[in-house]
Order: structure tokens, then C-alpha cells, then sequence
């Protein structure tokens, strides 16, 4: 079987995003806020794979934001829930996402050319060079100051697992950041290129997701701003004689009436929001990772309180159909869905959404895509 996200026909592709986390992508304090168990995730994966949905996408997490729920302080490891969700799937792409700076490439080529196997070629890799500077202190290491360092080791990583991945014979590595001698890892994966996703929003990741990645996971703003980030993604990948495509990631309050929508969104993202938690994402996200801009992090607090700071899909089936139309329109190939309790929401967008999606000739019906 090969990668669903290369081969979906559906203009508009969609995933979830830190189903894997506590609390989801919601910085909320309400009792139905997503618990990331194993049994909850099992049910995910089924209903998306189910729907047609491309793909699951998690977040690798360390060390929670605090707040009275410690936001992402329980998180299931990303290699080992992807294996878990590709033995209950069938068709889905499931992405690990790998931190470059606290995983050896040697172990992660193994354990991601094992998991290609396992799933039949459904694995998918998001690299990340990493920001948060609680995790880089836990595990006892300096965050570099400089996004270029960040990433000038990133892509060592990055051109060390791809040539474990396509050299059968023992070779020596004489890196900057890694050394190894007589190295070579088998089996090589299933699939001929794993499809790569690469979170950024600095010139450097874009940089670095231009040289190596299919996909580029940003954040959207509103359809301006979406255009633009389409506009440039895809002049530096011509430039680079590639072609990468824009993912983001929205946040989903989808009910009947717009005033039961809105209602929701206020009740767990403003009256009962984890004011300390997203405080100190947005700290640590200014401080460190440069993925949003410092005029969305003044502008947006209520979006990380609602969603991390996605895009906002609040109203009736027929905005967020409507909304999504807007959002493709602009060019970005997909995005991720969240929802403050992913396995008991998706069932109403399911039912409601995708079926105006289809309408829209954003999406084929499951059996056509």
C-alpha cells in the first residue's frame, strides 16, 4: 500500500493534529477536554480512517506548560503511538514526529523503517528541529540561540537517516554534529521517499523545509496572509526545482446554529481557558520557535486558549463548508482539524461537513479518493 497523502485525489486533504496530547490543541479547563488515552486514540484513528480522512498528525512533547491542568504534560510518544494506530487502520497515513536534537538518527532510521514495514508503507515523518528550552534543559542539553544552528544540525540528521535509508552497503559518517563508522541500517523502508512534513514559520525552517520536505506545516492567520504564505512557499521551491505544498492546522466548534457554536467556543476558550498554560506557550513560542510572528502573538491569545493558535472553523456546517472553500482557495493543500473532544465531535463533522465538502469539489466521496 502506498502513502495516502501522495495519492489522495481530494483538493482539499484533511488530518487531526495532538490527538496524542493532553488536552488536545484546547488550553481549556473543562471536564470534557480531550483525554489522550490509548482507548481514545484507538477510536480516532478508526472513525478517520473510516471517513476517508489522509492522515494523523502528532506533537512531540516532553515537558507540559503548566497551568492548573498542565496543558501536554501527559503525551504519548510519537514512534510508538504511530506503530499502536497503523495496527488499528488500514488505509490512514500516520505520521512520528522526531525531534532531531534528542533522537540519533541511526536509532530513528531503524525504528521508522520498522514501523514502514509494520504499517505497509503508510509512515509518515515530521521533523522538527526544536524550540521549547524546559525540554532542551530535561534532557541536558544547550538550545542553540541561533535558528541556523538549529538548523544546520537538522539537516545533517535529516541527509544522515536519508542515506541509512538508501545505502545497503556499511558506510562512515564524518559529520559536524554526528560521527559513525562502518554504519548502515536494514530494511529500508517500504516506501521509496516517506512522505516528510516540516513545522515552520522562521526563513530558516521554510529554508530547510524547501531542501527536504513535501509538506510545509505553517500557521494561517486569515486568507491574506494564507495566499501570501502559498505565494512565497511556492516561488523558493521552484527556485529549489522542487514542489512543496502548505498545510495548517484549524481549530473546529461546528454545531447546529451559530449562537450554540459561539456559546461553546467562549464557555471553554474564555470562561474557562487555562489562562496560565497559554500564557507560557506563548512565551516560550515568542522566546524560542519564531513559528508565529510576534503581531499574532499579541493579536491572537484568545486563538491559543481555543486551538493553539489555529485557525478558527466556529459555526453551522454549512460556515465551516464555506469557511474550508476559502481556506482552499487560497492554495494551501490541506489542514489538520482539532476539536476539544476529538472522538465525540468528529462523528457530527463527519456527517455534516464532509458530505458539503464533496458538494464543493473539495472532496471525493471515500471510495473515489
Amino acid at each position: 500500500m502506498t502513502a495516502l497523502m501522495r495519492e489522495s485525489k481530494n483538493k482539499l486533504k484533511l488530518g487531526t493534529f495532538s490527538a496524542n496530547c493532553s488536552g488536545g490543541m484546547a488550553v481549556t479547563k473543562v471536564d470534557e477536554r480531550w483525554n489522550n488515552n490509548w482507548e481514545n486514540n484507538i477510536n480516532l484513528v478508526k472513525q478517520c480512517d473510516e471517513a476517508g480522512i489522509e492522515f494523523m498528525l502528532p506533537i512531540a512533547r516532553w515537558i507540559g506548560y503548566g497551568g492548573e491542568k498542565d496543558f501536554h504534560g501527559n503525551v504519548l510518544e510519537t514512534v510508538t503511538w504511530a506503530a499502536g494506530l497503523a495496527a488499528h487502520s488500514k488505509n490512514i497515513q500516520v505520521f512520528a514526529t522526531v525531534h532531531t536534537a534528542f533522537n540519533h538518527p541511526i536509532v530513528t532510521a531503524k525504528q521508522l523503517a520498522t514501523l514502514d514495514q509494520m504499517s505497509g508503507g503508510r509512515l509518515g515523518l515530521n521533523v522538527v528541529a526544536g524550540w521549547n528550552k524546559p525540554e532542551y534543559d530535561a534532557f541536558g542539553k544547550d538550545l542553540p540561540g541561533d535558528h541556523c544552528d538549529r538548523y544546520a544540525m537538522a539537516q545533517e540528521w535529516f541527509d544522515y537517516v536519508q542515506k541509512l535509508w538508501n545505502e545497503d552497503k556499511p558506510f562512515d559518517w564524518e559529520g559536524t554534529f554526528y560521527q559513525g563508522k562502518g554504519v548502515y541500517s536494514l530494511p529500508h523502508p517500504i516506501q521509496k521517499k516517506m512522505p516528510i512534513i516540516n513545522a515552520a514559520a522562521s526563513d530558516e525552517g521554510r529554508n530547510f523545509a524547501m531542501r527536504n520536505a513535501d509538506f510545509l506545516f505553517t500557521p494561517v492567520f486569515d486568507f491574506e496572509q494564507a495566499a501570501e504564505t502559498v505565494k512565497d512557499i511556492t516561488a523558493r521551491a521552484a527556485s529549489a526545482q522542487r514542489t512543496v505544498d502548505v498545510l495548517t492546522f484549524c481549530t473546529v466548534v461546528c454545531r447546529p446554529t451559530q449562537k450554540e457554536a459561539d456559546d461553546y467556543l467562549n464557555w471553554y476558550a474564555n470562561e474557562n481557558a487555562d489562562w496560565e498554560a497559554v500564557d507560557n506557550l506563548m512565551t516560550l513560542q515568542g522566546l524560542h520557535a519564531q513559528s508565529f510572528p510576534p503581531e499574532a502573538l499579541s493579536m491572537f491569545r484568545d486563538r491559543f486558549a481555543a486551538g493553539h493558535g489555529g485557525f478558527p472553523l466556529v459555526g453551522t456546517p454549512d460556515k465551516i463548508a464555506d469557511l474550508l472553500e476559502q481556506l482552499s482557495n487560497t492554495g494551501v493543500a490541506g489542514t489538520t482539524l482539532s476539536f476539544v473532544d476529538y472522538a465525540k465531535e468528529f462523528p457530527y463533522f463527519r456527517q455534516e461537513v464532509l458530505p458539503r465538502l464533496e458538494r464543493k469539489g473539495l472532496r471525493l466521496p471515500k471510495q473515489d479518493s
